[in-house]
């Protein structure tokens, strides 16, 4: 029964096969790898299914079917561990901010800015991470409130997974714009249709534009095809990819329009914006809600 399974027998299991070893899973966990035989048989006798091959280290039909819940599972434990870790809130003040690259504004500094000045803040630290880790890291503790960025239509909220109980709202929606180097026989238009561009030459970039799968789902295209992929947060370097001619990407207008040897071009069609959204857990700590108070909301001016 799946409710009396024990985490750390899923654990191992999800360890397993991401690595596709024992032995190195072993390692990765800091198990002997008759440990891990022995976690996984155990897994095995109480789901009563067997879940792994293991010559070569591959998921039976069960295990498939057990891997699509195992890490949503996971992370809902540990966010759950979390949320209870910051009861009661009586810490020293210090703040993490989890941020993807495009949501760290000028709006966001000036916030910590005013922080800073308003309360004894001990200790600060901004991540800037992919998407996905910016949640993941909310709901873990890692980090006290994150800002994730993506495009939607006017007003729309982002796509985000359901992992936990948090806190949305939005921080800003800008105009979006497609990067093109500044010779490019585009980058005299005044606006720009994706649904002309499908079959550009592309950057793949999931951690820091808008991925290209997000743009095939919007325009309902298997287009959009990458000639180079870039991963990491580096958004200069995403720039001097464009200016070099080497693919297209699409990011806010503000933000694009600071690189040098590239030209913003905004998307005209099909009505799209880039939005970002403030994300918290419920039970923010103190110190977390005073600056989720001094981001801006959309619609709203910076003081």
């Amino acid at each position: 029964m799946l409710m009396s399974m024990d985490t750390h027998l899923l654990r191992t299991f999800v360890a397993v096969l991401e690595h596709r070893s024992f032995s190195r899973a072993a390692s990765a966990l800091g198990y002997t790898q008759s440990a891990v035989s022995q976690h996984i048989a155990a897994l095995e006798a109480d789901l009563g299914a067997r879940l792994l091959e293991r010559r070569p280290v591959a998921p039976t039909p069960a295990g498939t079917r057990l891997m699509e819940h195992a890490p949503a599972l996971l992370l809902r434990l540990d966010a759950a561990r979390a949320d209870i870790a910051r009861l009661p809130d009586a810490r020293p003040a210090r703040l993490t901010l989890a941020c993807s690259p495009a949501a760290l504004t000028p709006a966001v500094a000036q916030a910590l800015a005013q922080l800073h000045t308003a309360t004894r803040l001990l200790d600060a630290e901004v991540r800037l991470l992919a998407r996905e880790s910016v949640l993941e890291d909310v709901l873990t503790a890692r980090a006290d409130l994150g800002l994730v960025d993506g495009v939607a239509a006017p007003s729309d909220p982002l796509p985000l997974p359901d992992l936990g109980p948090t806190t949305t709202r939005a921080a800003a929606e800008q105009p979006l714009a497609v990067l093109f180097p500044a010779g490019h026989p585009l980058a005299r238009r005044r606006s720009v249709r994706l649904t002309d561009l499908t079959q550009a030459r592309w950057i793949d970039a999931p951690d820091t534009a808008v991925p290209l799968d997000r743009l095939r789902a919007v325009c309902r295209t298997d287009g959009f095809r990458p000639r180079i992929r870039h991963r990491g947060t580096d958004l200069h370097g995403l720039a001097s990819l464009t200016a070099a001619d080497l693919g297209l990407t699409a990011l806010p207008l503000p933000l694009a329009a600071t690189f040098p040897g590239i030209t913003a071009v905004p998307v005209e069609e099909p009505r799209l914006v880039h939005r970002t959204e403030l994300i918290h857990t419920a039970h923010p700590t103190a110190t977390a809600q005073q600056l989720a108070d001094l981001i801006p909301r959309h619609g709203e001016a910076a003081s």
